[in-house]
């Protein structure tokens, strides 16, 4: 029995590696998914414990932790996803191990102790714990008689005996991630506390983001919440502008080669990249239905770059561009989709790819720029200004219906924006002055975010914004739909 004099935290660490012991000689013993997700979620894994959570919330109830570790499920640093599969092998090896003829006790502990390199990572007492199990281990050896196949029941019921009874294992439980193995003691209430100033760099999208919903960003960047693996429509995505860049980089013009032959090309760089990332399709008529759709809208695109490039001919200048701006000491980093160079002007003109919903004309993409609650096209327009790049021509290309021509929301800058309308056209015009605002902004939620103190995080009054939010249900504050706030 370990030591009743312990202190509570060192007590209740050596009860985590009893429980880590026990719960893998549960599922030596049973292979059941809630055992497997213990001790994944044990600090004796080898897997961080967020990275642990992420990957079981990811395989919910449907899959298993083995499946969405194999599969990639769940993006991981290169470091933590090597550390996953060598859980997985170290888990597969106990099982083995136990299941092997004539296997005892001691050998178990003992492959526990190898397979997770208990002995590399444990400190004096964890070791003389381990040690104290190898005893008890030996002598339950020596109880049962030689070649007797070994009760893993009598084994975890002398495990529970070395916790001190207060501060023994909790019981086993059923839940599928309940994970913590120590005991459960009432704690007070946290204290506040200040959120962590961040450096570093900043993106169009997470400024766009605190500017729609300071809370959508607190969830997001602070907390690193999990969200969703992505749906089929986010893959399509992924998989279009990867053809599209590969496409692009071997033929940044539309005159030269035949249009039969730009149709193949393109063809061909849709299917290799649907291939490449089938793995992100849950199932095969997904993946069937949106490579489909890809192929449709990408006739439709390819049909839009010839008439455009006959109407004025440019240059693909760039894909997937990296783009840097340094402002009044705050540093902005992004990709741009494309870039091309008219062959009459030398004027530049930015391409972003939509694959999602976007704005349905010129003046409503203006407006949500006015508004701050975009600034991707702002951003990519004064970086490419800084760059030393005449950039005249703002522009959205809807690549997700593939029954409709592909025709892009324009926005031609000027000097001055005109006063707004609620114009549907798709082409439009916005002022330097416009830009400059949204530059402003940026520089100020960069200010606030990097040096101001990160206390209060509201959810957004626009129940618009809401609906497509990640984490909309474990928001409380979340104002209500429009229809329902005179029907409560």
């Amino acid at each position: 029995m370990l030591d009743p004099t312990l202190d509570g935290a060192r007590a209740g660490q050596l009860v985590a590696l009893l429980s880590f012991v026990r719960d893998t000689t549960r599922f030596a013993r049973s292979g059941d998914e809630g055992d497997a997700r213990r001790v994944l979620c044990s600090p004796y894994s080898g897997v961080p414990n967020l990275d642990a959570r992420a990957l079981c919330v990811v395989a919910g109830e449907k899959r298993t932790v083995a499946d969405t570790i194999e599969n990639q499920r769940v993006p991981l640093a290169h470091d933590i996803a090597i550390g996953a599969r060598r859980f997985l092998a170290a888990l597969a090896s106990v099982r083995n191990a136990y299941r092997a003829q004539g296997s005892t006790v001691r050998e178990h502990v003992a492959t526990i102790r190898l397979a997770f390199a208990l002995d590399a990572i444990a400190d004096g007492a964890e070791r003389a714990t381990l040690d104290a199990l190898n005893e008890l281990a030996t002598g339950l050896d020596a109880a049962s008689g030689a070649g007797a196949p070994w009760d893993a029941a009598v084994f975890l019921r002398a495990v529970e005996d070395f916790a001190p009874r207060s501060a023994g294992l909790r019981p086993h439980r059923t839940a599928p991630y309940e994970t913590d193995s120590s005991p459960l003691a009432r704690r007070a209430a946290e204290p506040p506390r200040v959120v962590k100033r961040r450096g570093g760099h900043f993106s169009a999208s997470s400024l766009g983001t605190f500017a729609e919903c300071e809370r959508r960003w607190y969830y997001r960047y602070v907390c690193a919440a999990v969200q969703d693996r992505g749906s089929s429509a986010s893959f399509y995505g992924t998989a279009f502008h990867w053809a599209l860049e590969r496409f692009h980089q071997e033929f940044p013009r539309a005159d030269g080669t035949p249009a039969e032959v730009l149709e193949r090309k393109l063809d061909a760089y849709i299917g290799t990249a649907f291939e490449r990332f089938r793995i992100g399709f849950e199932t095969n008529v997904e993946y069937e239905l949106q490579f489909r759709r890809a192929r449709r809208t990408g006739r439709r695109y390819l049909a839009w770059f010839l008439e455009r490039a006959r109407a004025h001919p440019f240059t693909v200048i760039g894909t997937e561009t990296t783009v840097e701006l340094a402002l009044d000491g705050y540093t902005f980093v992004g990709y741009i989709d494309r870039l091309d160079r008219d062959d009459a002007t030398s004027a530049v003109s930015v391409i972003d790819y939509k694959t999602g919903k976007i704005a349905e004309s010129a003046e409503e993409y203006r407006a949500k720029i006015a508004r701050f609650v975009d600034f991707q096209l702002p951003f990519y327009y004064w970086a490419r200004t800084a760059a030393g790049d005449r950039v005249t021509r703002l522009a959205l290309v809807p690549l997700k219906d593939a029954t409709r021509n592909v025709e892009p929301i324009e926005l031609e800058v000027v000097p001055h924006g005109p006063p707004r309308t609620y114009s549907s056209a798709a082409a439009g015009t916005i002022g330097i002055d416009e830009l400059e605002r949204a530059r402003a902004k940026m520089v100020e939620i960069a200010a606030a975010l990097a040096d101001g103190p990160l206390e209060h995080f509201p959810a957004t009054d626009d129940p618009s914004a809401c609906e497509y939010c990640a984490y909309r249900i474990a928001c409380r504050a979340r104002p209500l739909p429009r229809e329902d706030r005179f029907g409560r």
